[in-house]
Parts: C-alpha cells; structure tokens; sequence
C-alpha cells in the first residue's frame, strides 16, 4: 500500500476511549491493538499513531505527525506554535470544559491566591501555572507533580489541578480558590500540513465529520405523520420550539403528510406530547451520527 498523505496523533491515556468513539461517529473504524502505539484505521490516505495528549502538539510542531487531537492546556504548556483547525467539544467523561484550577486542603488558612506568596504548588501544568503566579507578581515555587497530585495538596501549600466535575477534589477535602486555565479538546496541525492542499485537503474533512459526530451528540431525529388539515397548527407548535423547516413529505394517503426533523433531545421530551395534542402519530424518534449543516 502507499505511504498515507497524512500523519495523525491520536492520544493515548485518559482521553482514548471518547476519541476512539469520536471517529467512529464520524465514519472512521479506529483499532487500537493491545499494546500498540500504531492504530489501525480504515483510510489508507490516514496514517495513526498514539501519544500522550501531553506530548502531541510537540510532535506536530517538530514536524513527527502532521496534526492531531489534544487539549488546549498542553498547547499552552508546550508552548508551541500549531495552527488550530477547530475546538472540539468532547473530554474524557462529560461535554464540559476541563478547568485547571488552584486547589488547598478545607482546613488551610489560604483564602486567595496572594496568600500563597513564598509557598510551593505542585502540578503537572508548570509552564501554565508558574506564568499564571508571575503575572500576579507572586513568588511561588511551582514543581511538577507525576500524579496523585490531590494527596500533596497537604505536603505542600496548594496544587493546580485539572478537574470536569470537581468530584475528585470534593473526594479529597480541597477547595478550589481561583481558576488557572479552562480548557477544551482541539485538533490541530502543522503549518507545513496546512500549507500543503493535498494535506489541508484531508485535515479539513476530518474536522468536518468530528464536528458533525460532536453536533450530532445532542440531537435526535424525529419522523411524525400529520393529517394534512392539522399541518398549519404542526408547524406553529415546531416554531414555538424553535424549531424551523422540517421536510414535510406527501403520503398515500393524501389526508395525510410526513414531517422529519432534527431537534434537541431536551426539546423531544416536551415536544412530542404537544404535538400529539394536536393531531401528530406515528412518532418514531431515532438517533443520529453526525449533523453537518
């Protein structure tokens, strides 16, 4: 087989699985065999590799893979210039934002971050962390944490920490007093792979079908049949949903038409009763795998 026209970095860790699921809602089969950093995809154009989220935008930026999937936290703490195709609004557990946040024991005396002037903070975000207490002028001594960064939030003074729900941190008996960075899963790519049309080509398909998988997280299909006479108050009712232009389609029977649309999944729960009120049958609701518009 030919050698694929694009070099992608998928992470490896925590952010795997919900990445793996990602791709394949957008039409990609991704195997990752036990132990292997060389997934398998079905794209022969598409070449995979698997890092650490934490090393991924480096590569990109050495020019080891031409783009990739990582967080905007390690974009910043790598310090590396990547053009960034688009913000990807999925994490490791939740649609939310990851926050990196400054994080003391219930118990301590320190109420804000000046209070921690001369203390030490432990994190895995240096960079990040050590420039967030130099713009406030604070001299804080910041040093890398390998892991289980709660339990030395008592060894130490305070740990920035990165957090979806905050559960972790309730669990350990920490409070948070400020919030360093807030952070979102983006793809990003080299200048040299954006430049190059035979690259940005499949770069920008990619992001494509990613955003229509993520578009498509909270949306469900809905088909309806309406009695022709009842179509004008159908759609008033779609409309005070805010929902517009559904494909209305003609049936046999000519008394009747069909209606499809795509709406929130909140929205479906509260719809579907109204528009049966006022003549809607034959609700059947499906979901979907990606929403481009």
């Amino acid at each position: 087989m030919p050698d694929p026209i694009l070099k992608l970095g998928l992470p490896k860790g925590s952010l795997q699985d919900a990445t793996i699921s990602l791709f394949r809602n957008a039409g990609y089969e991704i195997d990752v065999p036990s132990r292997s950093y060389v997934p398998v995809i079905d794209d022969p154009e598409i070449g995979c590799l698997m890092f650490r989220a934490q090393e991924i935008a480096r590569y990109i930026a050495d020019g080891v893979i031409d783009c990739g999937i990582t967080g905007h936290d390690w974009v910043r703490e790598n310090g590396v210039d990547v053009h960034e195709v688009g913000e990807l609004r999925y994490s490791r557990a939740t649609s939310r934002p990851a926050k990196w946040v400054l994080a003391v024991p219930n118990e301590s005396s320190v109420q804000r971050p000046e209070d921690l002037a001369g203390g030490i903070v432990a994190t895995e975000l240096v960079g990040v962390t050590r420039q967030y207490f130099e713009d406030r002028g604070l001299d804080v001594r910041v040093e890398f944490s390998w892991g289980a960064t709660e339990i030395k939030a008592r060894l130490l003074d305070a740990i920035v920490d990165v957090t979806e729900t905050g559960s972790s941190l309730r669990a350990n008996n920490l409070r948070v007093i400020d919030e360093v960075l807030v952070s979102t899963t983006r793809f990003v790519a080299s200048h040299d792979a954006w430049a190059d049309p035979a690259r940005r080509g499949k770069i920008e398909a990619i992001n494509l079908l990613l955003q229509g998988a993520i578009n498509a997280r909270s949306k469900v299909g809905l088909k309806i049949n309406v009695p022709r006479d009842q179509l004008p108050a159908v759609l008033a009712l779609i409309g005070q949903y805010g929902e517009h232009s559904p494909t209305v389609s003609p049936l046999v029977d000519e008394a009747w038409v069909a209606l499809e649309l795509i709406l929130d999944e909140r929205t479906e729960r509260e719809i579907i009763p109204a528009l049966q009120k006022v003549g809607a049958s034959g609700f059947v609701s499906y979901p979907l795998n990606k929403v481009i518009s």
